[in-house]
């Protein structure tokens, strides 16, 4: 089968690289990709929003399969629109995608489900946002509503932070049109955890848990980032905190969903505070995350063409995933000032030396923001690298990632040293235990 993967980053290359394992997958494209991508994909120069003319590629190349990787062209319709013309495609309409593109839209569903999540309000005014962060105090969260590239998101300790994040949000147009609106919300305290499930609009089929680490810089410091790096499985999803989340969120809001004629069919991705055991939601999203992605796929043994098939067809309640039972990490290497202002262009070094390691299979390098130069690859964006690893434990797999990522650089590389710290000393806790 002929299969499309829309989008051009380190989750779009993970999901191709699954895909060409596949004995059913004869032909993989993907628009726009990237340099990484391009070593085991054709790529198609349209970018992901570009729904008609990827409509238009697909119908005139037969495609079988179109997996969209990002939110943007989810939120604009391209399920609809390639649906209408009975191509099959991976991924929520338009309708169930306001999950992701209006978190005002999603917190009103929650609260009318009746779902675990702090408290919260949107203005599209910011006087009146002002005024309702000197009722509320802080700490705060400001949060832009639409979709900002998993940047959106401000976290104040004083009103003062808090007012003038609600000025550069709104005022100062930090996240352009997605901030028209802003959700201000309860800061929770706890432990972050991404609990991703397929949908198929009446049955939920989880994943292996992960969880990400979205400071851009050591200890949680610093503004937050698409993703810094992850791991799975999470350990602070442990079985008791599962159970919860599968009857207080997940059941509840596909219920939520089917009484408002919402027909979700894709991935479910609820971002999770756990604070002593109980889970409550701090946003959704409509699609894989990433860098979660990258170490789900490194941990799924079945075919990702089957599961795929089976959300769209309804047939999840037949369907099961096989995990491989050690634990994968990634570690994103980013250009220099990510994720502010930062420069294309650097040569990297040392891919073909981390490719060695990745013979082993228990090494993958996915390319997130990369280009080809005069036959070298350079940077070509913010996350540039995700070096994602297995390991017998999180510990394992973390080390053997930084191994791969010492092999690495180029001018400028930024990572973080502690992916994985709160489960490694988990480990060494329970290790200690015994």
């Amino acid at each position: 089968m002929k299969v499309l993967v829309v989008g051009g980053g380190g989750r779009e290359h993970a999901l191709a690289w699954k895909l060409r394992q596949s004995p059913r997958v004869s032909q993989l494209y993907c628009a726009p990709g990237n340099a990484g991508i391009a070593e085991i994909a054709e790529l198609v120069p349209l970018r992901a929003d570009d729904i008609a003319g990827l409509l238009r590629f697909a119908r005139q190349n037969a495609i079988d399969l179109t997996v969209v990787g990002p939110e943007l062209p989810l939120t604009l319709g391209i399920v609809d629109e390639f649906a209408r013309h009975n191509l099959r495609i991976f991924g929520p309409d338009k309708q169930a995608a306001e999950l992701e593109g209006s978190k005002a839209f999603a917190k009103e569903l929650l609260r009318r489900c009746k779902i675990p999540t702090g408290y919260f309000s949107s203005f599209g005014d910011p006087d009146e946002a002002k005024q309702y962060l000197s009722e509320v105090g802080a700490p705060i969260v400001v949060k832009a509503d639409g979709l900002a590239a998993g940047k959106g998101v401000m976290i104040c300790e004083t009103v003062r932070e808090a007012e003038q994040a609600v000025d550069e949000i709104m005022r100062g147009r930090l996240f352009g049109d997605a901030g028209n609106r802003i959700v201000i919300e309860e800061f929770l305290e706890g432990e972050e955890a991404s609990f991703m499930a397929l949908v198929d609009g009446a049955t939920a089929l989880p994943l292996a848990s992960s969880q990400d680490h979205k400071p851009a810089y050591d200890g949680d410091q610093g503004p937050n980032t698409g993703g810094m790096g992850t791991y799975s499985p999470a350990p602070v999803l442990t079985n008791a905190v599962y159970e919860r989340v599968m009857s207080e969120i997940l059941r509840p809001l596909l219920r939520g969903l089917q009484e408002r004629k919402i027909n979700y069919r894709g991935v479910l991705y609820a971002g999770l505070m756990i604070d002593r055991g109980r889970p409550k939601v701090l946003e959704f999203n409509c699609r894989f995350g990433d860098p979660e992605c990258q170490v789900l796929m490194m941990r799924m043994r079945s075919d990702l063409v089957t599961v795929l098939e089976a959300t769209i067809d309804g047939r999840l309640d037949q369907a099961t995933i096989d995990w491989d039972p050690r634990a994968a990490a990634c570690v994103v290497l980013t250009a220099a000032g990510y994720p502010g202002n930062y420069e294309k262009g650097s040569e990297i070094r040392g891919l073909d030396a981390a490719a060695k390691r990745e013979a082993s299979g228990n090494v993958a390098v996915f390319h997130a923001a990369t280009a080809k130069r005069d036959g070298s690859f350079v940077t070509d964006g913010g996350r540039v690298l995700g070096v994602t690893a297995l390991g017998g434990d999180i510990g394992d797999a973390v080390a053997e990632a930084y191994r791969t990522v010492e092999m690495i650089e180029w001018e400028g590389m930024h990572y973080r040293h502690d992916i994985g710290h709160r489960a490694v000393s988990s480990e060494s806790a329970t290790a200690r235990g015994r």
